[in-house]
């Protein structure tokens, strides 16, 4: 099982570094223009989201671009079901989300911020969790250096939203929320719902990049 995994995750990091390859370049100052859609809930500190349950929207300034970019484009195929956010991106053409991912990239960056390399020590059980999940093989021994462009930063984010996109790997595909990631469905469904909250709890504690920055529509 384990070696079954290894090579299909290879096979999938091999696609996706050749579509990174190819993205279009983003312009930070042209992001800055288009973020109206954005501020409304990543922009306020606490900002909760009320479905599927009620989560704190995730941060996003400081998140890679790449994932930024491929994150919009899910939810504009549909392979992440999410009304509100599907009906956002798909507003947003390939430049637009290049320009936004771009922005929010360096959006907020703190000069001589150092990030441990490793993550913190974790308890017995989690720690057999994390390693369950191979979770850092994909996200950086410290959940903070994704090992390809298009992977998340993870370390810091909001528990229950930690929570709740572990949980959308798991929906029906036929459901109205949920997303569609072969690597992280397998992932996520070895999981009860408390080991869940475990593994969330521990990324949320970690010390990472990822930042909410307060914005105002009326600047």
């Amino acid at each position: 099982m384990i070696k079954f995994f290894t090579i299909f995750l290879l096979s999938a990091l091999s696609l996706q570094q050749s579509a990174y390859s190819e993205e279009l370049k983003g312009d930070v100052q042209a992001g800055e223009k288009k973020i109206a859609m954005c501020i409304g809930c990543h922009g306020i500190h606490g900002y909760q989201a009320s479905f599927p349950v009620v989560y704190k929207v995730p941060k996003i300034s400081g998140q890679t671009a790449s994932y930024i970019v491929s994150a919009l484009n899910a939810y504009k195929k549909g392979e992440r079901r999410h009304p509100s956010m599907r009906a956002v991106a798909t507003t947003l053409s390939d430049q637009d989300m290049a320009d936004l991912a771009a922005y929010y990239q360096q959006h907020g960056h703190k000069d001589n911020v150092t990030v441990p390399a490793q993550a913190t020590q974790a308890p017995d059980q989690v720690a057999a969790l994390v390693q369950k999940g191979a979770c850092t093989s994909c996200h950086g021994p410290n959940l903070n250096s994704p090992i390809v462009a298009t992977y998340p930063k993870i370390a810091g984010q909001h528990q229950d939203y930690v929570l709740v996109a572990l949980r959308s790997y798991q929906a029906d595909a036929r459901n109205v929320w949920g997303r569609n990631n072969a690597i992280m469905a397998g992932v996520a469904k070895q999981f009860t719902t408390d080991e869940l909250k475990l593994l969330s709890k521990y990324v949320s504690e970690q010390q990472g990049e990822l930042l909410t920055v307060s914005q105002s529509k009326f600047r």
